[in-house]
């Protein structure tokens, strides 16, 4: 049975319940139980701290997990991703007071609050950066005003609450985040209960991204239209019951959908509908 590590709360617990749903697998109906088991798919799932996560499936106890790059980065853990799952995405900047900071090589010497320490100290030894470290739990903005630190490191997603503080983003990007599937590092990802488990997730990811799409269009303009509309391995192409005709079916990119309906109709297809996809295997 694969043993699988799932956020109990937080911005990742949602997402992630409801990809696994999505996907095909049972999951908790409260947010009370801590493991469930799933008999039908072969699964036991595992509701822990998304800090905690990689530590466990690097520990061997759990086979794979889901958690935040940046959690799994930071715990130092012995494991590593293995799917990016594209939601929950942030990144992580430095921060100081305007005037104080202009780049990286300024932090040399100076005393950084964070609530991610490893991220940190990763970043600032693989830069050669000689600076203090003082992990926080928590809020870490207002940490230079009561003289904890002279800079700050978090997730920075609008920077309103920075400059609320008196602060500026300094630099570029420490790294950016998102919820990924982590296995331990050196463990068989080839193993065949593993890799059904992702091609059902890539499911998922794929459906969220694509819409089907129907057509018919006279037969002389389908070059034109297949160039359009190329599908994945190419559009499936059937004759209609009108002579010269013929009905198109194809995956095209969700967000470039409306486009291609406009494409499409300026070359003369017409019934032209788009419809999603719940599930799929690529």
């Amino acid at each position: 049975m694969l043993r699988i590590a799932v956020p109990n709360k937080g911005s990742l617990s949602g997402p992630a319940a409801e990809m696994l749903h999505e996907a095909g697998y049972r999951q908790r109906r409260e947010s009370k139980e801590l493991r469930i088991v799933d008999p039908a798919n072969d699964v036991e799932f595992f509701y822990l701290r998304p800090r905690d996560i990689a530590l466990y499936v690097a520990s061997g106890q759990l086979d794979i997990g889901i958690t935040g790059r940046d959690l799994l980065i930071d715990s130092g853990a012995n494991a590593e991703e293995i799917l990016a799952l594209g939601f929950a995405r942030s990144t992580f900047r430095y921060a100081a007071r305007p005037g104080t900071v202009s780049g990286l090589e300024d932090l040399n010497g100076r005393t950084i609050a964070t609530s991610y320490e490893g991220i940190v100290a990763k970043h600032l030894a693989d830069h050669g950066i000689d600076a203090s470290v003082v992990h926080l739990d928590g809020a870490v903005e207002t940490a230079i005003q009561l003289g904890v630190a002279e800079v700050v490191a978090d997730v920075v997603e609008t920077g309103t609450s920075l400059r609320n503080a008196g602060l500026e983003v300094v630099g570029e990007p420490i790294m950016t985040s998102e919820a990924v599937v982590v296995r331990r590092t050196g463990a068989d990802a080839e193993e065949l209960k593993v890799q059904q488990f992702l091609r059902r997730l890539q499911g998922v990811l794929v459906a969220r991204t694509y819409v089907m799409m129907d057509y018919d269009i006279r037969a002389e303009h389908l070059e034109q239209a297949v160039a359009i509309t190329p599908g994945l391995e190419g559009p499936t192409v059937s004759p209609l019951h009108n002579e010269g005709w013929v009905a198109v079916r194809a995956m095209v990119p969700t967000k470039d959908a409306q486009r291609i309906m406009d494409d499409l109709y300026a070359i003369g297809a017409r019934a032209i509908l788009t419809t999603a996809i719940h599930a799929c295997r690529l």
